[in-house]
């Protein structure tokens, strides 16, 4: 039986993305890169509270010690979230004016990885960046076009990889203790069909699932085996991240967005940039949290 995605929220947002869900306070994160907004929806009360944050906004993780980080356009910023405080901690491209930070999570010590992109293009001019619980940061991989889906497979020894316009998710090996990389590999292809392939999550079965711009899908792969599960339709064409949420983290909440859709698909798909929610039968697993 094919999994119903129900619209949860109408956002309509010009480019949502980066999706986590937040254990603590029962909510799912997400943000809006271009109108520079960070979101925090809680589907016990249906309230979404946005914070303007006032530059692009890549993505967000929680810190163990309270409050998010932020992946911004100029670095890396911590969130007070009852003040709306904004600190920023480091700025690896501030040479690079025109670059943006875009996709990242926590790897399972609670280093904060995120990669950057030129604004408004798909160019090789970005690198994915780990930023280690002391504040210092380092260049991982480089050089990226549309840094992207990030997770780490259950083990902890590694990580899978998407820079999006390659068409493909990569592998490496991961040392959990020191958070190096090493040994990048085609994990498997991504048919051109499908999509652009976007932000990612694991579930609890080791199991990854990939958002697709241009798609109008979230799809899940066997990633050792490079082999294709299932599909998941949502109705709207740019689908860009996917987490599992819930209490029991059950439910799949994928981002969407209205960029790039001329006005004639704006009216054929009048949620686009909206929230959405299926109950896909497996469940998730934690995210990490930022261990600074």
């Amino acid at each position: 039986m094919k999994p119903t995605v129900e619209l949860v929220l109408d956002a309509r947002a010009n480019l949502g993305e980066g999706a986590l869900w937040h254990a603590g306070s029962q909510s799912l994160f997400w943000v809006d890169i271009l109108e520079g907004n960070l979101h925090i929806f809680n589907p016990a009360t249906r309230r979404d509270r946005e914070i303007r944050i006032g530059q692009h906004v890549g993505t967000v993780v929680a810190r163990r010690s309270g409050g998010v980080l932020l992946a911004l356009h100029h670095g890396i910023a911590q969130l007070d979230l009852a003040t709306e405080k904004l600190t920023t901690l480091v700025d690896p491209e501030s040479h690079l004016p025109s670059n943006r930070f875009n996709d990242g999570k926590c790897d399972p010590a609670g280093r904060f990885w995120a990669g950057t992109m030129p604004i408004g293009a798909m160019a090789p001019t970005g690198s994915l960046y780990c930023l280690y619980p002391d504040l210092t940061v380092k260049q991982m991989v480089t050089p990226v076009s549309c840094s992207n889906g990030i997770v780490w497979s259950h083990d902890k020894r590694t990580m899978y990889y998407i820079d999006t316009p390659l068409f493909r998710v990569d592998a490496f090996d991961y040392d959990n203790e020191t958070g190096a990389v090493s040994n990048r590999r085609e994990a498997f292809p991504v048919p051109q069909n499908l999509g652009y392939p976007d932000g990612s999550t694991l579930d609890a079965e080791g199991m990854l699932w990939i958002a697709h711009w241009g798609g109008s899908c979230v799809t899940r792969w066997d990633p050792r085996a490079g082999k294709l599960l299932s599909t998941v339709k949502v109705p709207t064409s740019n689908v860009t991240s996917c987490a599992f949420g819930g209490p029991k983290l059950d439910l799949l909440y994928m981002t969407s967005a209205w960029l790039a859709l001329d006005e004639k698909a704006r009216q054929a798909q009048p949620h686009a940039g909206s929230l959405f929610v299926a109950d896909v039968g497996v469940t998730g697993v934690p995210a990490a949290e930022f261990a600074g």
